[in-house]
């Protein structure tokens, strides 16, 4: 197992190297000095986007607006928001969440371009339904010659599609907050009921397809961001008084790049100095929170009903808002001002476990544990929706349940690995779903502009 660890650790290391890094920021730049900030400046009527304003039954594509974006956010605002957090700043500070904002506000207009060519570039899989994402925009916006970059995509998007990190997740927050307190042993067994009953209740939504899929996710995710959002501002009124100091922590330490992760017997950070890894490790850990330039929004808001492409890529331009820049910036904030971070040895889900409990002893990991539930359970519900397009632009649509089989599987084999393999095995698949998605988008980026001058200007 430690071999298998350090091989998939290595393999997340290199291809999360200088070279994607600036493929990405880069890549988002380059959107936003070519938008001239546009997306921005039409921040209120995506909203009104987004409430229905403009949905029209009649245009192509299988859901609305809002239920695209629901089904999106119910991937993103998942474990990324508290366990990715949670190791972000158990490794690099509080000035991890800095370059995690820089992500988000980046990848806003990253996907902004990515879902515009998602409605632009739509293709037919071989059923014939209308389909969109990064292979589809490969092919109908760059050719037939591009198709080896579309298939690389679909290759990387099976295995970055799947539930494990989620899972594993989901797992160990059963194991901390309800069986070990209660005095239950946990155990593989304990693991494996968990992950039997997860793999139930995902096969029952995951086999109805993507209306059923939009439909509960268009329930549970404004759900669990109010309840999240409700708790974990009662944690930062409890701590008011330190929440000015870290706030002004994540900017100053931003640029100090000192890694508080301590070896056993140190007393000193590890790897002071290293402002390149720490801006890495936030930017990853930012891509991890809000998938812009990954791939996977654009498969979902692809499905969308619309004829105006601008319209989606609007929308779409919300998730990393409502996903880095509030939910995340809330996990952090709670972690920080309890000083959890500094004190408990805990990583991932149980740090940020640690701080609820440290704000609201006896109840707190209890109302972590509700949102944990529905955050793991959504996402389950989207990655299979996500992993069935790649699998039928591979294979073609008459095969595609197959995967559904496969992702099924792999529910359990989360609920019974380590996290260190789990995250470092989806981190690298997600990078490499990043290539395609990212050189596609910058060749057709000026064609998105082409199409959002004419579109602002009928405003």
């Amino acid at each position: 197992m430690g071999t298998i660890n350090n091989i998939v650790s290595e393999f997340a290391s290199f291809v999360w190297g200088l070279p994607l890094l600036f493929l990405l920021i880069g890549g988002g730049l380059y959107f936003i000095v070519l938008s001239k900030f546009v997306p921005f400046r039409y921040f209120g009527h995506a909203v009104s986007v987004l409430r229905g304003k403009y949905d029209n039954p009649n245009d192509p594509g299988q859901i609305n607006h809002f239920e695209a974006l629901m089904t999106a956010l119910s991937a993103t605002v998942g474990m990324g928001n508290i366990a990715g957090v949670a190791v972000a700043i158990s490794i690099g500070g509080p000035g991890a969440v800095f370059w995690m904002w820089i992500s988000g506000i980046i990848g806003m207009c990253t996907k902004f371009f990515t879902c515009t060519l998602a409605i632009m570039y739509r293709g037919k899989d071989s059923a014939g339904e209308v389909q969109g994402g990064p292979m589809y925009i490969i092919m109908e916006g760059l050719g037939s010659k591009w198709k080896p970059l579309a298939i690389f995509f679909s290759i990387a998007g099976l295995v970055g599609a799947l539930p494990i990190f989620n899972v594993n997740q989901l797992t160990q927050a059963v194991r901390d907050i309800l069986l070990v307190p209660n005095g239950i042993e946990a155990s593989f067994g304990s693991n494996l009921i968990i992950g039997i009953i997860l793999l139930v209740i995902a096969g029952i939504v995951i086999l109805g397809g993507i209306q059923r899929i939009s439909k509960i996710a268009g329930r549970l995710v404004p759900a669990m961001v109010i309840i999240y959002f409700v708790a974990v501002i009662s944690i930062l009124i409890i701590n008011a008084e330190e929440v000015p100091k870290y706030l002004g922590l994540i900017f100053t330490d931003a640029f100090a790049a000192e890694f508080y992760k301590l070896d056993p017997g140190a007393d000193k950070p590890m790897f002071g100095g290293v402002l390149g890894a720490l801006i890495i490790l936030g930017i990853r850990r930012g891509a991890f929170s809000n998938e812009a330039g990954i791939g996977t929004a654009p498969m979902a808001h692809g499905a969308a009903k619309t004829s105006e492409p601008v319209r989606e890529g609007l929308v779409a331009m919300l998730g990393p808002f409502i996903d880095t820049l509030i939910v995340c910036t809330l996990t952090a904030l709670a972690i920080l001002v309890t000083g959890v971070w500094q004190t408990s040895d805990s990583n991932g889900v149980s740090l940020t476990a640690s701080a609820f409990s440290n704000a609201m002893p006896g109840y707190g990991t209890y109302i972590l544990m509700l949102c944990i539930s529905i955050f793991s359970i959504s996402s389950l519900l989207s990655y299979g929706y996500y992993g069935t397009k790649c699998m039928s632009f591979l294979f073609g649509a008459h095969n595609k349940h197959y995967y559904n089989y496969i992702y099924l599987s792999s529910i359990l084999v989360g609920a019974i690995s380590s996290l260190d393999v789990i995250i470092n095995l989806i981190d690298g698949f997600f990078a490499l779903m990043a290539i395609p998605t990212m050189i596609a988008t910058i060749l057709l980026a000026p064609k998105v502009m082409q199409l959002a001058k004419k579109y602002f200007s009928k405003l």
